[in-house]
């Protein structure tokens, strides 16, 4: 190639490079406004990031920044915010908590004891009953007959055992008088004998035949509620009938059987064997209405090897009718109180390697790590047992950075910080009204922004001032 050549396509060369170069600041460019238009928030930032660019070049003076240093150029320690409260003394309750289900004491299937056309039915779906009131009537004639019959027959063997009776009697004179053979007398003993044995049968067929007549009115055997008619009125029932005719069940009173974790056997056995009544409390299945209130009716006598519990039941007068046979239900058994204990909130208990401890505020606004003993709990309170007296101050909140020693700013519910006191106060009153900025230009838009500058080539975008 010679010199010329070189000559030519050396600015070509530069050229395209040059082109490359454009093209580059462009897509660059476009890539900008386009991440500007998607992010508005941004471009505070970027303008910002810009002119510190140039500010931090040689030449230009950095100003120092403003706000409390350390010796050492760190933030001094501040105090860290907490919550606390105050431990107070009062009785405590322990109770014991279970779940259960209530039980009918008695649940009896009603069943007719003789055969026959179910005539009546004498009771109402659902209805509460007393024991002796009448269910059912079953047709009694068939039994009627059966009274009757053997009523005649009792009459027919008393008239013989009267006349054998009698002639033995006769038989005895002539044998006194010698007239009879001893043998004649001997066999109208025994005929006697045999008509009064006939003569207790007959009563027997009779008794028999009146209490079948009895059971043609079918009774209530209990006290309760009768359940959904199991057969209507015409059929024809059987005594050996699986289904029967009703369900009675005994509500007043009621039980619930619950059960207890073994580990709590030796507590409830102490407080059984002391003789005095065990209060029992029934709640709904969310564990927030109480439905009853009774006592403790018996413990089982082992415990069950599968779950590691104890089953218990519980007596409820249930006057009210809140519980119902089958239904669930959350169990609070009141086993002991404890007199004038230390009691506090369960948020103030926190867990290490040394055990259950507590941060104390002390009078300097310093905390220190207190371990305690804790004991039952309720609800949101706990007993301690050791390691915290009444009325010192925990703090139930905000013990993320708490060590020992740590300086905290108590801050009471409901009572705001200065900082955001001052932050409100700087805060513009009517926010819907557009502030004058501080450059001093006018705000020439409806929605308070500058309008854009006729000299210059702005991207406006609608609802923003860029």
């Amino acid at each position: 190639m010679n010199q010329d050549e070189h000559r030519v396509l050396q600015p070509s060369a530069n050229r395209s490079w040059l082109k490359r170069l454009l093209w580059l600041f462009a897509i660059i460019a476009i890539g900008l406004a386009w991440y500007l238009a998607r992010n508005p928030d941004s471009q505070l930032l970027t303008t910002t990031s810009i002119a510190g660019f140039f500010h931090k070049q040689p030449g230009n003076r950095q100003e120092p920044e403003s706000g409390p240093k350390s010796k050492h150029g760190k933030m001094p320690d501040m105090p860290i915010p907490v919550a606390v409260a105050k431990a107070t003394q009062g009785d405590f309750p322990i109770y014991l908590n279970g779940l259960g289900s209530v039980i009918a004491l008695r649940t009896v299937t009603v069943h007719t004891r003789v055969d026959g056309e179910l005539k009546r039915v004498a009771f109402t779906e659902g209805q509460m009953i007393h024991e002796g009131d009448l269910l059912a009537e079953i047709d009694p004639r068939p039994f009627q007959v059966q009274l009757h019959q053997a009523e005649g027959q009792l009459l027919r063997d008393e008239a013989l055992l009267k006349n054998a009776e009698i002639d033995l009697v006769r038989y005895k004179k002539l044998l006194e008088q010698d007239s009879i053979s001893a043998q004649q007398t001997v066999t109208q003993e025994y005929l006697v004998q045999q008509y009064r044995g006939n003569v207790e049968m007959d009563r027997a067929l009779v008794d028999t035949a009146k209490l079948q007549l009895t059971y043609a009115h079918v009774t209530a055997p209990v006290t309760g509620r009768v359940g959904i008619r199991l057969v209507d009125q015409g059929n024809i029932i059987h005594a050996a009938d699986a289904n029967g005719l009703v369900v009675i069940t005994q509500i007043q009173p009621i039980a619930v059987v619950f059960t207890l974790p073994e580990d709590e056997v030796p507590a409830v056995m102490k407080r059984w064997r002391s003789g005095e009544e065990i209060a029992v409390e029934a709640y709904d299945r969310a564990g927030k209405n109480k439905l009853a209130t009774g006592h403790l009716l018996a413990v089982d006598n082992q415990i069950d090897a599968t779950t590691g519990t104890v089953k218990l039941k519980a007596q409820f007068a249930n006057d009210d009718f809140r519980l119902f046979s089958n239904q669930f239900v959350n169990v609070r058994m009141k086993l002991d109180t404890l007199i004038a204990a230390t009691i506090a909130p369960i948020a103030a208990i926190q867990h290490g390697s040394i055990g259950a401890f507590v941060y104390v505020v002390r009078d300097d606004n310093t905390v220190t790590v207190r371990p305690v003993k804790q004991g039952p709990s309720e609800g949101e309170k706990t007993a301690i047992l050791e390691g915290l007296a009444p009325n010192e101050t925990m703090v139930v909140d905000g013990v993320d950075k708490l060590r020992e020693g740590t300086k905290v700013e108590v801050i009471q519910p409901g009572v705001r910080k200065p900082q955001e006191k001052a932050a409100d106060t700087q805060a513009p009153t009517n926010p819907a009204t557009p502030q004058a900025p501080a450059s001093g230009k006018p705000l020439d838009n409806s929605d308070g922004t500058h309008a854009p500058d006729s000299g210059k080539r702005q991207h406006w975008r609608k609802g923003t001032g860029l």
